[in-house]
């Protein structure tokens, strides 16, 4: 079979990933792809287990002569974010990723690439399947639903790993190795409940912002990029303070990690206020498209006539704008710790209008608990002052932060293997989104963390690309990591760099 990356070294991780990419495995529907790796697993004649929240775990035994070595367990994420450009008909469903190379890096035609986490899995079957690599014992870790909160990794049955060097393959910078993550909650806030529903005589109108950079809501917040909803949101409060109008509905954004992309509002106007309403949103897109220029230079925006439905009356249109405009978006604290770490964030990530009711949906992050807590109040305190009900504001316990350990063994090798790999010393650091080591590090005592990927640029959305020579940096320290401590362990180099 004839692949895209045919040539690309290293080809066994470029050959998986490809296959990967063929296999619908949006969160959620990851059954495919497991069941791939679980065929994989047989067909190296390893052991595997499927556990009960749909994880798999293939375990590799030592080379002959190194038994006695630390067994390593490598873990990355199944499950890719699924995002398309608008106008594409992709179906993350059942239509394979189309892989197209652009330079000197690979991505996606119009939807995102999945290298977050697909280059992973991919370094790790290829390592399952090399029989001349010599090796202790290995535990690969293959999770689901990583994108929508940590799912996988929360139900991991604690019997399924027994070693405690962790190395997570999901990290997005080359030659760099990441220490710390940051913890995640997310608040739901429902708006309108109460509201009442009117049937108001007036033209319908469907203003939309759309064409936004987006990117990922941890790694990429700090950047400044537009949040369509927020947009929407201050085009449409800017606009009710001289022309009133009713809310029909608002559709924006779609996944809890995603920066919003897009959003899509339904208005009623008078007759008499429809010069007025395109002139002052007009005006106003003028302005956040200077504001936003260099962050978003694809921005657009649109206003056409929509057909009749019923709308929330004055009252609950002001509610719901006023939460939109109070809610708050991007960066709350950098770290006082770590020099460009940001330390408490949280992303606006969707609205909906689900019948009577609008559904905001926020996520959070934070490498503090108590900033944790901090911005997760905020969020409370709005619905509280909006007027809001204990039943329709949702706030779940979320995951945990993973603090830095500067002295970790894992992380003394790791270095070395970095400066073997790449001939120089690495950048450590922690990272402003969620990882699931943090969640495993909790469950297994003792666990010792390192994360570490290949060089991915705009994750989450549809301008994703993987960095193609970062992909052989990426492998060789991942081998070199190993390398590093199977000597740590008294291991005899020359063993087992030798050929197989």
């Amino acid at each position: 079979m004839k692949h895209v990356t045919d040539g690309i070294e290293p080809e066994r991780l470029w050959r998986y990933f490809e296959e990967l990419s063929a296999i619908p495995r949006g969160s959620g529907n990851e059954a495919g792809a497991i069941r791939y790796i679980a065929d994989c697993a047989e067909r190296f004649g390893l052991k595997y287990r499927l556990d009960g929240a749909g994880n798999a775990v293939v375990y590799k035994p030592p080379s002959p002569g190194l038994e006695k070595m630390p067994v390593v367990v490598l873990q990355s994420h199944v499950d890719m974010v699924c995002e398309k450009n608008a106008g594409n008909s992709h179906d993350f469903s059942r239509d394979p990723i189309e892989i197209v190379i652009d330079g000197e890096w690979i991505k996606a035609r119009d939807t995102t690439l999945g290298a977050d986490n697909g280059i992973g899995v991919g370094a790790m079957l290829a390592l399952l399947e090399d029989d001349a690599f010599q090796a202790g014992g290995i535990e690969c870790i293959f999770t689901v639903e990583e994108e929508t909160g940590l799912t996988g990794a929360a139900l991991l049955e604690k019997n399924t790993v027994h070693g405690r060097f962790l190395i997570n393959l999901d990290a997005e910078n080359s030659g760099t190795l990441y220490i710390g993550c940051a913890g995640g909650r997310d608040t739901d806030l429902y708006v309108g409940r109460d509201g009442v529903k009117t049937e108001p005589e007036g033209v319908f109108f469907r203003m939309g912002v759309q064409g936004l950079t987006g990117g990922h809501s941890g790694g990429e917040i700090h950047i400044g990029r537009g949040n369509a909803v927020k947009l929407t949101a201050r085009m449409l409060f800017g606009l009710s303070e001289s022309v009133p109008f009713f809310l029909s509905s608002i559709q924006g954004g779609d996944k809890h990690n995603a920066i919003p992309r897009e959003c899509f509002a339904v208005i009623c106007l008078n007759k008499d206020g429809i010069a007025d309403a395109e002139k002052r949103l007009s005006d106003s897109w003028a302005e956040l498209k200077e504001e936003y220029g260099k962050t978003d230079p694809k921005a657009d925006f649109t206003f056409e006539s929509h057909p009749p439905s019923g709308c929330f009356d004055r009252e609950t249109t002001s509610k719901i704008l006023n939460i939109l405009m109070a809610v708050p978006h991007g960066v709350i604290a950098m770290s006082s710790e770590m020099e460009g770490l940001v330390e408490t964030s949280t992303n606006l990530s969707s609205v909906r209008t689900e019948d009577r009711t609008v559904h905001l949906h926020a996520s959070h992050r934070s490498s503090r608990g108590s900033g944790l807590a901090w911005v997760a109040g905020m969020h409370r305190c709005v619905g509280l002052l909006a007027g809001l009900k204990e039943e329709d504001i949702v706030q779940e316990e979320g995951y945990p932060s993973w603090s830095p350990d500067p002295n970790s063994k894992l992380l003394a090798y790791a270095k070395k293997g970095v400066l073997r790999a790449l001939g120089r010393e690495p950048d450590v650091r922690a990272i402003h989104a969620g990882l699931e080591c943090s969640v495993i590090k909790k469950k297994f005592e003792a666990m010792d963390v390192v994360a570490f990927g290949p060089t991915i640029r705009g994750p989450h959305s549809p301008d994703e690309r993987v960095h193609i020579s970062s992909v052989l940096d990426f492998w060789n320290i991942l081998t070199e990591t190993l390398y590093s401590i199977y000597e740590g362990a008294g291991a005899d180099p020359e063993f087992f760099r030798k050929e197989g």
